[in-house]
């Protein structure tokens, strides 16, 4: 474990992403609670070395943010971290993530956000301080560069709001930075409903790729002048809204599989350009990253059931490093409040991951397995989840060159794994649902060989009118 000059935090140095080859060896190496190159940073946390660690996220309930409403805001918070940190230390956790996703608002107003950014970090100080509780925080701003339509991705008040934002974190008590950006959204929304495979592959692998090398470079930046951690970014405005489009049977499960797949390449730009992990919890791509990438990665699966349903509760666990509740708005419940509760589910879930890993590899590859196979037959969206598939596909991304290029070659992937698996009767595919794997392997060999034909192609329709051809470096 070496040392990233001049920051408080390390993370091991490896082969470089785009090598050909994957950051995880094989299967026998794809674990929980193990990543190539680890993370250390905040109190005592060092993620991907053996442990799994919950990763606590909540929320306001609802009311309006405002300024004469701000005291009940920072009210709410100051209870919910007192909360979940006073059952944190009863429960004997050996580490503590906390993730703050701001609400817009806060985003909008930096000073607000940042200065609920220091009340979460002064108690987590202060817990360790008390209780030796090992922790870090994890900030998490809106990309609220949407706010606009067609967005300005490159500049305007949204943009630099979010730059003020980034550039305090530190000060305030953030360990680490991580986003949901945008970018390509704009173009993306109405291909999901469409299910429209070669707009949402342009959106995803042209105009999502280049925003996250502008974004990231700026968030990388701003991580190294404050000393903190640039942790990762996730597809969850694409692939998680298609997942949700699945779940409410207005597109297909298939597709929403696919997308799955798709959003890897953009994802992964993030560790490109220099961050290190941990991943993000809503990025369920996350089991791609780690095995391009070899950081260490959050998921969410039934433990999010509080935010929102989805087909893949348990398999989502299978190779974290962090344990997610998406986020939990403070509402009480019989025992306790909410966020307090889901603390405690999230302990649990990680002292038997815990546990399993200090039975060795065999162990922990048992219950990998064991959450693996309990989904993976049941949806696409599943299958593509898998740690076998994770690493054939991520292999051929990995030897695509641009990120079109790794989109094309993932879609394809994916299609070929998910026909196979179901043709094998190993794979249950809705019968409505059999013609999408024709329809979306004629949408997916029709994909063009480069991203500038895509482009000339979509632009001859209305696409160009959803979005700004500069704002993601290209000529209009």
């Amino acid at each position: 474990m070496q040392t990233v000059a001049g920051l408080k935090f390390r993370a091991r140095e490896g082969r470089g992403i785009m090598a050909g080859t994957l950051a995880v060896a094989g299967l026998d190496d794809f674990l929980f609670g193990r990543a190539p190159r680890p993370v250390a940073c905040g109190r005592g946390i060092e993620i991907g070395s053996g442990a799994v660690y919950p990763e606590i996220n909540f929320t306001l309930p609802p009311m309006d943010i405002a300024a004469g409403t701000w005291g009940e805001v920072r009210g709410h918070y100051q209870d919910m971290i007192a909360g979940v940190v006073r059952r944190a230390v009863e429960l004997e956790v050996p580490g503590l993530v906390v993730e703050f996703e701001t609400l817009p608002p806060m985003t909008e107003n930096p000073g607000w956000g940042l200065e609920i950014t220091r009340v979460l970090g002064d108690a987590l100080r202060e817990a360790h301080d008390r209780h030796g509780l090992n922790s870090a925080l994890r900030l998490t701003p809106n990309d609220t560069r949407e706010f606009v339509r067609p967005p300005l991705m490159r500049r305007g008040e949204y943009w630099d709001k979010m730059l003020e934002f980034f550039e305090g974190a530190g000060e305030a008590g953030a360990d680490m930075i991580a986003i949901e950006s945008t970018g390509g959204k704009e173009v993306c929304d109405e291909a999901l409903m469409n299910a429209d495979l070669r707009t949402v592959v342009f959106a995803l692998g042209v105009l999502g790729a280049r925003d996250m090398s502008f974004l990231w470079d700026a968030i990388v930046a701003s991580c190294r002048r404050q000393n903190i951690v640039a942790a990762g970014d996730t597809a969850c405005g694409f692939a998680n809204t298609a997942m949700v489009l699945a779940e409410q049977r207005m597109i297909p499960r298939l597709f929403a599989a696919v997308v799955r797949v798709a959003s890897v390449p953009r994802s992964l730009v993030a560790y490109s350009r220099g961050a290190v992990g941990p991943s993000k919890d809503c990025a369920y791509e996350g089991p791609y990253m780690k095995a391009l990438a070899g950081v260490p990665i959050s998921m969410e699966g039934r433990s999010a059931a509080c935010a929102h349903l989805s087909p893949v509760g348990n398999i989502a666990q299978a190779v974290c490093d962090l344990w997610s509740n998406e986020s939990v708005a403070r509402v009480r419940l019989l025992s306790d409040y909410a966020p307090t509760v889901s603390l405690e589910q999230l302990a649990y879930d990680c002292r038997l991951m815990n546990v399993a890993s200090a039975g060795g590899a065999g162990d922990a590859a048992r219950l990998r397995d064991w959450l693996t196979e309990s989904d993976a037959s049941l949806d696409p969206q599943a299958w593509v989840l898998r740690p076998d598939v994770v690493l054939r596909i991520s292999e051929r991304i990995a030897a695509a060159a641009t990120p079109y290029e790794q989109t094309v070659v993932a879609v394809r992937a994916a299609l070929e794994e998910l026909r196979a698996a179901h043709e094998a009767g190993r794979l249950r595919v809705p019968k409505r649902e059999e013609s999408w794997f024709d329809v979306l392997e004629m949408q997916a060999e029709e994909l063009p060989a480069t991203e500038e034909e895509l482009r000339a192609e979509l632009e001859r329709e209305s696409v160009a009118e959803k979005y700004v051809a500069a704002e993601y470096g290209l000529n209009g």
